[in-house]
């Protein structure tokens, strides 16, 4: 068996990768930071194949997915985890670039990487399509704007592919985290590690081992059963309510 995962230079996809590992299963593990790839595959010799890839550059997408060595080459397994959230201010405030970014990733790569490798699954009558979301696609928090509206899309193009694959042997499943801590608010505050740290004082947010057990569980159900959607928020966390904006007296 053979799992694609981007975005595993750390994080989500770093953590999935390795409990793939653990079951013996070949990883092709893609990320733009190879140092840190190769550090990973160091973990478990020859059942991770580092990758160098922008998931944004469809053209080295296609490159990297033809030019798979043949033990690596029928994928089982698609984790479509690379994404980012860039900058937490009110829409009139963000910079066009960081919009840009954020679509370009979460939803572009995103795109790149199914539409090259859902095709083999088909043809070979087996397969996984595992989608990392959010419950951001929901429940829209301000600053959220791109961010929140990308994972909407994830949300809904898994549900799509689902109708588009009846008849088929290829499941998705969308998972949607909530509070979890990676290097997520790191990459979001561009490196302020005392602004990311403040985002879980206090707090014991989800870790990237509980969605990569997540991630393990949906794809090692029986054949005949497809797990739709896992949204998992972290005790702390809750739904909000609706904010009233009251003008001081």
């Amino acid at each position: 068996m053979v799992a694609f995962v981007t975005g595993t230079s750390s994080g989500f996809g770093a953590a999935t990768a390795r409990r793939f590992a653990k079951d013996g299963i070949r990883v092709v593990a893609s990320a733009r930071r190879i140092d840190r790839l190769k550090a990973l595959a160091e973990e478990f010799d020859d059942l991770i194949l580092p990758v160098t890839l922008d998931v944004r550059d469809k053209d080295q997408v296609e490159t990297v997915v033809a030019g798979l060595p043949a033990e690596f080459a029928a994928i089982d397994i698609l984790v479509n985890n690379a994404g980012l959230s860039l900058n937490l201010e009110p829409a009139y405030n963000v910079p066009l670039e960081d919009w840009e970014m954020m679509v370009d990733t979460n939803i572009k790569g995103l795109l790149y990487c199914t539409r090259l490798i859902l095709p083999g699954m088909v043809a070979r009558g087996r397969g996984h399509v595992v989608n990392i979301g959010s419950v951001a696609a929901l429940y829209p928090y301000p600053g959220g704007n791109v961010y929140g509206a990308t994972k909407a899309f994830v949300k809904q193009f898994s549900h799509n592919l689902r109708a588009d694959l009846l008849g088929t042997a290829v499941r998705v499943t969308d998972i949607e985290p909530g509070l979890a801590e990676t290097e997520f608010s790191i990459v979001r505050f561009k490196g302020d590690e005392q602004r990311a740290a403040s985002v879980y004082a206090g707090t014991k947010p989800l870790t990237a081992d509980d969605i990569a057990e997540a991630v393990h569980w949906v794809v090692s159900r029986p054949a005949h059963v497809n797990i739709d959607t896992v949204s998992m928020m972290p005790v702390c966390q809750a739904f909000s309510p609706l904010a009233i904006y009251r003008q001081k007296a």
